[in-house]
């Protein structure tokens, strides 16, 4: 199953803008009432990297292709989502079923932009969030409990009661108001809960969501929101989404540059979202690189060469051989693969090797 993030917030902070700026194959309906969306919207979102432009420039392909990922919209969170409000258990599911959350909060004040939480408050929209899920997630893991309680006491495997232990840390952490991405489990201890798919144990990023007048320096409202993120160890960004949807709209590169100068922006927010939410994911890159194609592979940290390859192809995987591998360091200082290998940097790893962010492949193999 493909990793993928989804956006989540209150209804009317910019959920659905954000997703027509990031996604290149869907677009979201963006309205002024509530539960707008419904379904969730599933867009790819090529993923900026600027690794891929200085190959192509050294082996000048015919094709280049950026790696994407899955970015879900899912309909707003309303108070008392945990039991059904606002068809909220559905909303619930959707953010179940994705590996990491992108939170917009609604940092601007407009009268035009209705908003039935009362004056603008991005603590408080957050609480509303957070105590959704973790209310959701308490129910998850007290249902848990009372099926291995008596069990975990009775028995004298330490695996099963150092995974009683697991959860009734997570039930204090919940009942305390905390989620559990805060208790910072383990690879072990994740394997108590693994089962559950967490919803506050899913890695997260605030987006301060500002108007145009805002977008460079941030206001009061966004402040608050990064001093939440730093709280809790989570990244935050702040843009105006509405901005970034105008920048994502232009096909020419000359218009678009003219904009950016406009707005005096350097380079859009979006791509760095798109970056921090591709960490997030826990994912990262390695190239293939010929005269056809300069290519960008998605793949999770820790992947092995074979894993690696089937990515491209299961075939890849179930005859490897071995991987040819360049570190990119080396390719952009030699500038080619011919000089890589003349001057002993072209690698033969095999099943056992962990591809590294960056590295350029080529795989050998035989079905």
């Amino acid at each position: 199953m493909a990793l993928k993030a989804g956006i989540v917030g209150l209804p009317n902070v910019g959920k659905s803008t954000l997703f027509n700026a990031i996604s290149q194959n869907v677009k979201a309906q963006a309205s002024n009432y509530r539960f707008c969306t419904i379904e969730p919207n599933v867009g790819l979102v090529d993923v900026p990297d600027k690794r891929l432009t200085q190959l192509a420039n050294l082996v000048k392909p015919n094709n280049i292709v950026p790696t994407q990922i899955e970015i879900v919209d899912i309909a707003g969170l309303v108070k008392g989502a945990s039991k059904g409000e606002g068809l909220g258990n559905k909303f619930l599911a959707n953010i179940r079923e994705v590996h990491a959350i992108i939170e917009v909060v609604r940092c601007f004040e407009d009268i035009n932009i209705l908003r039935d939480e009362g004056p603008i408050n991005p603590l408080g929209d957050i609480n509303i969030i957070e105590t959704e899920l973790q209310l959701k997630d308490l129910e998850s893991i007290e249902k848990k409990i009372a099926r291995t309680e008596k069990q975990a006491k009775a028995s004298s495997d330490n695996k099963l009661k150092n995974e009683y232990n697991v959860l009734v840390r997570c039930k204090e952490a919940l009942n305390k108001g905390l989620s559990v991405r805060t208790l910072q489990l383990d690879s072990e201890e994740q394997i108590a809960v693994s089962d559950l798919f967490l919803l506050t144990q899913k890695p997260i990023l605030y987006l301060a969501n500002v108007l145009e007048n805002d977008m460079h320096t941030g206001n009061a409202f966004s402040d608050q929101v990064k001093a939440h993120a730093q709280s809790e160890n989570a990244q935050c960004i702040v843009m105006c989404n509405s901005i970034e949807e105008q920048i994502a709209e232009f096909t020419n590169p000359d218009d678009k540059h003219m904009f950016l100068e406009e707005y005096k922006i350097e380079e859009p927010c979006l791509d760095r979202l798109i970056q921090i939410t591709y960490q997030l994911l826990e994912l990262e890159t390695y190239f293939t690189a010929g005269v056809q194609e300069v290519r960008a592979w998605t793949i999770p940290k820790g992947c092995k060469a074979p894993q690696a390859a089937a990515v491209i192809h299961t075939d890849f995987e179930k005859g490897f051989i071995k991987a040819e591998t360049i570190a990119f360091s080396d390719f952009i200082k030699l500038g080619s693969e011919a000089a890589c290998r003349e001057h002993g940097k072209l690698r033969i790893e095999g099943k056992d090797y962990i591809v590294k962010d960056g590295d350029i492949l080529h795989f050998r193999f035989n079905v």
